[in-house]
């Protein structure tokens, strides 16, 4: 399997642009938190968070193709179960439905990166103070963080995480790299 340094190294060396760079280390940082939650691998989880959007430089015009690239670039650096969820991520798009707690796990964790940074952006303490009161406030406002899919983020309750602890794990989760991602 490839090491936690490797696998950064190679996400660098792919052109991301730096947002991407960001989201893939909350998101990594979001599925290590739910690894810890759920008695999982926490390496195996983390890297599928830091590498799933592997592929996204080269696939962003070609939806139907992101996330199947990724798994296939990462065949022999990742358990089958980690490119699985890799694929699944982007099902909508590229067939590939969700069906285990890893999967379902990895596209709530990506997607909750997105409102919890937009959230903390707009706020002077960034992600200090902010919890699921707030996030949940923010998901019923639709213009706020529009991209942002809250049914992907409900999907924490299929793997049995209530919304109100998946929310604030998440912003605990991205505050451990806060300084990483300009969220300080």
């Amino acid at each position: 399997m490839i090491s936690r340094e490797q696998a950064w190294e190679l996400l660098s060396s792919k052109g991301q642009e730096q947002h991407m760079l960001h989201h893939a280390l909350e998101t990594e940082a979001v599925m290590r938190g739910l690894a810890r939650r759920l008695g999982q691998n926490e390496e195996v989880w983390g890297l599928a968070g830091l590498l799933h959007d592997l592929d996204f430089h080269e696939t962003k015009d070609l939806p139907e193709e992101h996330g199947l690239r990724a798994a296939t670039w990462l065949a022999n650096a990742l358990p089958e179960e980690a490119l699985t969820a890799i694929r699944a991520h982007n099902g909508e798009r590229n067939g590939v439905a969700p069906s285990t707690t890893f999967d379902h796990a990895l596209r709530c964790a990506e997607t909750v990166t997105g409102l919890v940074s937009a959230a903390a952006l707009i706020r002077p303490t960034k992600l200090e103070g902010l919890g699921a009161k707030s996030l949940k406030k923010k998901m019923k406002d639709k213009a706020f963080a529009a991209a942002v899919n809250r049914e992907i983020i409900r999907e924490c309750e299929t793997i049995g995480v209530g919304l109100d602890d998946f929310l604030n794990d998440a912003v605990a989760s991205v505050a451990t790299v806060a300084d990483q991602v300009n969220l300080k």
